[in-house]
Formats: structure tokens, sequence, C-alpha cells
């Protein structure tokens, strides 16, 4: 939903799963572009839970899952802190804290040492490539 659930500017046609995801994974990981947009201070509907307004709040709402570990976009890698807010965490090579937190819709706050990114191996990008999404479908346009 985009805008008001009870008078949304738009209603799409669903969240593909991602809710059942988030709720009943052990783990789950997040994977998208670091922009602006997609990390909004504030959202009018929450489709996936992920931390909800806090730690304890996914136990609360009965689900047993443990929530999102870690949002991997293309600037860095964010986690939860022990409040459930998410931190930057790690930076890729050639990317700034400066940049990811103009790319945040909040005060973005960072690990007291942000790490960097390592790269991945000739055999994981083979995996990632060849296993995994040999259709391209998720790695598309990553060389």
């Amino acid at each position: 939903v985009i805008g008001g659930y009870e008078h949304p500017k738009v209603r799409l046609p669903g969240s593909g799963g991602s809710q059942e995801i988030a709720a009943w994974a052990n783990r789950c990981y997040i994977m998208t572009p670091h922009q602006k947009r997609r990390f909004p201070e504030k959202v009018e509907f929450m489709t996936s839970a992920g931390f909800i307004r806090g730690k304890g709040d996914r136990e609360k709402a009965g689900l047993r899952g443990g929530g999102m570990l870690a949002v991997v976009t293309d600037i860095g890698i964010m986690e939860p802190d022990e409040t459930g807010e998410m931190i930057l965490t790690s930076l890729h090579p050639g990317k700034t804290v400066d940049e990811a937190k103009a790319n945040t819709g909040w005060d973005l706050k960072t690990a007291s040492r942000v790490g960097t990114t390592e790269s991945v191996t000739a055999n994981e990008l083979r995996i990632l490539r060849d296993e995994l999404d040999p259709t391209g479908i998720y790695l598309k346009g990553s060389g």
C-alpha cells in the first residue's frame, strides 16, 4: 500500500510471500539498492515485520522466526542494534559513510567501527552466477 491503508494512493498486488518469510524464517537477509525512497524515516504501512517498533515486538506478536539479520545494499551492510534499529556496520570498497547517510531517510547511525566488506572469491561468484541465479534475475548487470 502506498498512502494510508484505508484510502491508499496505490494498492499493490501483494507481498509476494515476504511477510511469511520475514515472520517465520530463522534468518532473513534483505538485498536492495541503497536509496532514500527505500529507506524512509517513517512508513505508512508495514508489509513484512522486521522488529516492528523495536526488539521484543516480534515475540509479543507471536512471530517465531529470528527476524532480519542484515540489509545488504550497493553501498554497504546494515544490521540491527540492540534496540532493533538498523545501523551501518560495513561499507563496500569505494563507498563512504556520507554516501550511506545521504541515501537514508533517517539519521543513520554507524557501528563504533564500520568495517569494509570483503570481496567475493571467484568460487563464491561462480556459485552465485551459475548455481543460485543462472538466469540473472537478481544479479543482472553485476558483471
